[in-house]
């Protein structure tokens, strides 16, 4: 089989959700996700936000409450990450398919743990950029990420076993997208949802336990539509 840089968006869910791998987070976005859900606003050229803007908008512990840690920023590694088994992402080429991030213009990143188990965590990721170019990137890898509901993912010697399964996003923002993964590897399974909201020129993807998502997206919504 033949075997390409995975994309962004997979390494994200891969690093920061599942712990079990040792991998280190190296991706900007999180998600695998599915068909995009569009209505709302119609997309429309802005100036993105600053890098500082948006981080002044991700979550805090005091937004999510008791038991909530945030994990530092973990170091980058060298180790290849590949995608094997899935022709879709290898078509997307350059810009996506590289574990350098999402070719956005701005990005902001936060994870947590809660009650200390690293089996329930959550992570934020904010993007900004153009709303044509949010909405067009984001179904370009969701779309080819969805085509694929079993592939492999490889860090170094690990090798992750990969499920996807489309989810229904709520009715928030201008676009949605949403589904749940699963990964397997050492004899552990674990599985995440992973929800994308854009509105206007900003992107907002949580990831983690399917509970926590669910309990905190809206925070995370509203918290990004926040003027500064």
């Amino acid at each position: 089989m033949r075997r390409s840089t995975t994309t962004a968006l997979g390494l994200s869910a891969v690093c920061t959700v599942l712990v079990l791998t040792g991998c280190a987070g190296h991706a900007e976005s999180a998600d695998s996700s599915a068909a995009a859900h569009r209505g709302g606003s119609t997309p429309s050229a802005s100036v993105p936000l600053s890098s500082t803007q948006l981080n002044q908008r991700l979550l805090n512990e005091s937004d999510l409450g008791e038991g909530y840690t945030r994990k530092p920023g973990a170091p980058r590694r060298n180790d290849d990450v590949t995608v094997i088994g899935c022709p879709a992402l290898e078509k997307l080429g350059g810009d996506t398919a590289s574990g350098s991030g999402l070719d956005f213009a701005r990005k902001a990143k936060v994870s947590f743990t809660y009650s200390g188990s690293s089996s329930s965590e959550v992570s934020e990721e904010l993007y900004s950029d153009s709303a044509a170019k949010l909405s067009k990137g984001m179904s370009k890898v969701f779309d080819a990420m969805l085509s694929c509901p079993a592939y492999q993912v490889t860090s170094g010697s690990t090798v992750i076993d990969m499920g996807t399964e489309k989810s229904t996003a709520p009715d928030l923002g201008d676009e949605q997208w949403s589904q749940l993964l699963t990964f397997s590897a050492g004899g552990q399974r674990s599985v995440v949802r992973q929800t994308a909201i854009r509105t206007g020129n900003i992107l907002v993807v949580v990831s983690g336990s399917p509970g926590l998502v669910d309990t905190h997206l809206d925070k995370a919504l509203a918290k990004a539509r926040t003027a500064r």
